[in-house]
């Protein structure tokens, strides 16, 4: 049975002897304010087993422990409904995400989402703990989300997704023949609105950047391989619409609506730093059978969407 991540135990280095406890775990931990000033006022941070203050001076021969078990509630009814796990350790549960599925509650969707069945998952499973999105998609695209375990490694990602260290891959088909010397889509998006649902590219908006690769070109449609760069909201769909290709299915921004009733988008890969054990990880997870359907009736060769592909490109 896999249980949630208990603790993390530090030996303090010679070099941050003299300095504050607080420094230490900012400077060499990384670790968010926000997350220090929690633990410290729950009495989480210990040096030597005994709780300290945040302006302890460190000294030669100091052990530190972080408790990372904290008293949290959240009001998500958990619903024992199927859930794709793709991978699980203390640290993060990683899922493939049906199509048709919400992430998260909101108003009109209070049951059913993927955020009930993890609370399901980790009710069944014994883990204290509660859902804590890294990454997020919508309902209707379907592929890989993760999930932090704990405040430590939820922090540790959100850093790492604001750099280069977190590396999403999506497929998505889309009507027309992309060029094939487009390999990065450079342009902003905006919210046109308070409250607006969809997206658009204009000047006012944020940076936003996708890299392509065309994978297969034929009958009029073309079957790319995405890179996000930048995590606006809807990007590959408003980046590819705006641009003339939408995706097939995509109702929303323009796609055709006959091989797909969803839009073909799935996220395939993803490859980041383990926040604990520091390893890099490459997960994958194979398309759903609507989108390998739809491909293999354009005339796509379906079969080369694996993990290897991409480990290829990246190499290149």
């Amino acid at each position: 049975m896999v249980r949630t991540l208990q603790k993390i135990e530090k030996n303090i280095p010679l070099s941050y002897v003299g300095n504050k406890i607080k420094t230490y775990l900012k400077e060499e931990m990384d670790l968010s304010s926000r997350f220090v000033r929690k633990a410290a006022l729950e009495k989480r941070i210990k040096v030597n087993g005994k709780t300290i203050m945040l302006d302890y001076i460190l000294r030669e021969g100091d052990s530190l422990s972080i408790s990372l078990i904290s008293d949290e509630s959240q009001n998500i009814e958990p619903e024992d409904l199927p859930m794709d796990i793709v991978f699980e350790d203390d640290a993060m549960l990683i899922v493939n995400k049906a199509p048709y599925m919400v992430v998260h509650p909101t108003k009109t969707h209070k049951g059913g989402t993927l955020s009930n069945v993890v609370m399901h998952h980790y009710a069944a499973s014994g883990e204290g703990t509660i859902v804590r999105l890294v990454s997020r998609l919508d309902m209707n695209t379907s592929g890989l989300i993760i999930l932090a375990k704990n405040q430590f490694v939820h922090s540790t990602f959100s850093r790492e997704m604001s750099g280069d260290n977190v590396h999403k891959y999506y497929i998505a088909i889309i009507k027309g023949d992309f060029p094939q010397e487009m390999r990065l889509i450079d342009l902003p998006i905006y919210r046109d609105g308070v409250g607006a649902f969809c997206r658009v590219v204009d000047d006012r908006g944020q940076e936003s950047l996708t890299e392509v690769r065309v994978l297969e070109r034929k009958n009029g449609y073309s079957l790319l391989l995405l890179k996000l760069l930048t995590g606006r909201t809807h990007q590959i769909r408003v980046h590819l619409s705006h641009l003339g290709y939408p995706i097939i299915g995509d109702e929303l921004y323009g796609g055709e609506i006959g091989l797909m009733k969803r839009q073909a988008l799935h996220a395939l890969y993803l490859s980041f730093t383990h926040p604990v054990t520091g390893k890099r990880m490459k997960i994958f997870a194979k398309p759903t059978k609507d989108i390998l359907d739809a491909g293999e009736e354009i005339g796509f060769d379906m079969n080369h969407l694996n993990m290897a592909l991409i480990e290829g490109i990246q190499e290149e």
